[in-house]
């Protein structure tokens, strides 16, 4: 189960309230790191998505010591990445992508696999993938993503 993420963004502030938004939670400073905010989902699993500026990374700690967070003034981060999570919201596909429409970022609904199940991408300042599920599309995923299915993906998968 994962509790809370973290993806990096050019307007902390703004994806973090959107976020909040589409989990019809509240948005709020992220005080361990500066100009970082969260999107709290407010549910009994204490779900958050912490949004960093993009030009800031985390960095192991030394020894024992904690991961540190810093500006990377000479990286530049990527547009896109191969990372992306899927998350439940209470809203309706047209509330989902009517939210993506507003704020100018791609919102799309597709379908995964071989119909296994139906998502909304939903592309977080047209750079972060995030994948969102109605009750309808949880419910289709649910059903899907039993160990015994994830068993023959992965044996099907395997070379011969």
């Amino acid at each position: 189960m994962i509790f809370h993420a973290s993806i990096p963004a050019n307007d902390p502030k703004h994806v973090a309230q959107v976020l909040a938004e589409l989990w019809d939670g509240f948005a709020a400073p992220f005080s361990p790191f500066p100009d970082a905010w969260m999107a709290v989902a407010g549910d009994d699993r204490g779900s958050i998505i912490e949004v960093y500026p993009s030009d800031q990374v985390i960095t192991p700690g030394g020894g024992h010591e904690e991961s540190v967070s810093y500006g990377a003034d000479t990286m530049k981060r990527p547009q896109y990445s191969a990372f992306h999570m899927a998350i439940a919201t209470k809203l309706s596909t047209d509330e989902v992508i009517a939210i993506g429409e507003r704020e100018g970022w791609r919102a799309v609904r597709c379908t995964r696999g071989d119909n296994f199940f139906h998502v909304i991408e939903f592309w977080i300042e047209n750079s972060t993938m995030l994948e969102f599920l109605t009750p309808e599309m949880q419910a289709e995923y649910l059903a899907f993503a039993t160990p015994e299915n994830f068993k023959a993906l992965a044996a099907a998968a395997m070379p011969q």
